[in-house]
């Protein structure tokens, strides 16, 4: 009997391997973002009142009714020669007439996503540039981010050959104006 020769794997795929079989402690997620393994610790408790605060008003006044799960893994685009990106957004929302995350794996697909949340933690350069070009080259078509750092909350839009070609940002205290399917004034006074 001979023992079958496996092709070798390329970087990428041993990489992805390597990351998929990753076991975190509790409480932790593991990221692959552009050929990076990013492990975060749980959040504290202002970055998740900051999730709460925006996930209440969408439940209330957005015009489309909203599905939303908290630190739903997605699959994202993957860049040439690198592994497919698998991220963790702090939120994610979807029209509650897609039915989304109902029967979703671990990690599923970005399509039919309306919004992703992220607020900054520990790597705030992550939020601020590597996530958000993972989320404008898969087309996701709004990216919302609380930067801590700077007080300020900023919604991207437009998702065009890589990055957001448009951005709205107000300093805490302000309302930040949300379009459709959200369609309402996303208030900020509570994260001063």
């Amino acid at each position: 009997m001979t023992a079958m020769a496996h092709a070798p794997l390329t970087q990428a795929e041993g990489l992805l391997e390597g990351f998929l079989a990753l076991g975190t402690p509790e409480g932790f997620r593991a990221e692959l973002i552009e050929g990076e393994i990013v492990v975060t610790p749980p959040p504290d408790g202002d970055h998740e009142h900051y999730i709460s605060w925006i996930v209440k008003q969408v439940i209330r006044k957005a015009t489309t009714g909203m599905d939303f799960s908290g630190n739903k893994g997605l699959t994202l685009k993957e860049v040439a020669g690198a592994p497919r990106d698998h991220v963790i957004p702090d939120g994610t929302f979807a029209p509650e007439e897609r039915r989304l995350f109902l029967g979703a794996e671990s990690w599923m697909p970005c399509d039919g996503v309306a919004m992703v949340l992220e607020v900054t933690s520990r790597r705030a350069d992550v939020d601020r540039d590597v996530k958000r070009r993972c989320y404008a080259r898969s087309g996701i078509p709004l990216y919302l981010l609380v930067d801590r750092d700077t007080s300020t909350v900023t919604l991207f839009t437009d998702p065009e050959n890589g990055d957001y070609r448009e951005h709205h940002g107000v300093p805490f205290g302000k309302p930040l104006p949300l379009p459709a399917p959200f369609a309402f004034d996303l208030e900020t006074a509570d994260f001063l």
